[in-house]
């Protein structure tokens, strides 16, 4: 039986990525698409098919619903993450699942409770370029790993933008800078802790638009991350060993025809693995079907983590801005 989704919100990256990948991906169906604008989601549905839905609490009343996928902006995912729960449906949820650690712990516990499956989209993990980078760093491809930088950073987002705004759970650090703390956990697995950080808040809107962190793992090996939306387009991480370099570009936000390569620097040379093209959308939503039908329920020890290094980035920059001022 396929798994019918329904679709909380018009938002872009659900129109322009993930609805195409829905309707891409065997085992799943559009079932409906809530909006508060009845003429915004009659428009989705004519594109991608379901039901038109106007209110999102009426997505979660319909019995032909057995999941929800919620991309509206960060600052609201805990109410509707709760209430999609409450009303026993499976949950893919745009990142971060919440703007709040313990709001995040308290939802992947209500998941575990009712033993209801809940994701949180980051879409470059189910990339397979990055296997590939781990089993190169497995295979002692570059020595032992010392060292890993990533840095995530787009360009200035134009006024009005829902990421300028505070008050919907906007900033760098919750839009891209998820992103390399992310990668991190997947490079260095855990625990990781937050040794400094530093944010950049612009006036204008009160958000921050710059920042950087630096994490250590217990025995030593650290990761300097860098992330931004007023800069040039940036999206790499890389891992410096013993032995060598390794080097990853387009790294979180992929074309699904890009052709990956792993790039590897030693003494005796350079040298590019040849990944392949992915999708990436499509693998997130094969992975959220397989999670349901498999009763695999939640990842909750990954979102918690991630959720607490995002508060500790939070504080430990917070702390740095107080003694930058005294």
């Amino acid at each position: 039986m396929s798994l019918r989704l329904g679709v909380l919100g018009c938002a872009d990256i659900a129109v322009r990525r993930m609805l195409p990948a829905v309707s891409r991906t065997p085992g799943v169906t559009l079932a409906a698409v809530g909006s508060r604008d009845a003429a915004k989601a009659a428009a989705v549905t004519a594109r991608f098919g379901g039901a038109p839905v106007t209110g999102y609490a009426e997505v979660l009343a319909r019995p032909d619903v057995d999941a929800v996928y919620v991309p509206l902006p960060a600052a609201l995912h805990a109410t509707w993450v709760r209430r999609a729960l409450a009303a026993g449906k499976h949950v893919l949820a745009e990142k971060p699942l919440t703007t709040d650690a313990a709001a995040t712990a308290a939802l992947v516990a209500r998941a575990r409770a009712a033993g209801l499956v809940l994701l949180e989209n980051y879409l470059f993990v189910h990339h397979p370029q990055h296997r590939l980078v781990r089993r190169l760093l497995a295979e002692g491809a570059v020595g032992r790993p010392r060292a890993v930088s990533a840095a995530f950073t787009v360009p200035p987002r134009p006024a009005g933008d829902i990421r300028l705004r505070p008050e919907l759970g906007g900033g760098a650090l919750l839009d891209v800078g998820c992103y390399p703390l992310r990668a991190a956990s997947l490079l260095l697995g855990s625990p990781l802790t937050v040794v400094g950080a530093t944010a950049h808040t612009d006036p204008r809107s009160g958000v921050d638009v710059a920042g950087a962190a630096l994490l250590r793992r217990p025995d030593g090996v650290t990761a300097q991350l860098t992330f931004g939306m007023d800069h040039h387009y940036t999206s790499r991480y890389e891992v410096l060993g013993t032995e060598g370099r390794l080097r990853l570009d387009h790294a979180f936000t992929p074309p699904a025809d890009h052709r990956p390569a792993v790039v590897i620097e030693r003494s005796d040379g350079v040298e590019r693995v040849p990944g392949e093209p992915f999708d990436q959308c499509a693998g997130t939503v094969g992975a959220f079907v397989r999670a349901v039908t498999s009763r695999a329920g939640t990842a909750g020890e990954a979102i918690n983590r991630q959720a607490e290094l995002i508060a500790a980035v939070q504080r430990t920059a917070s702390d740095a801005a107080g003694g930058d001022r005294a």
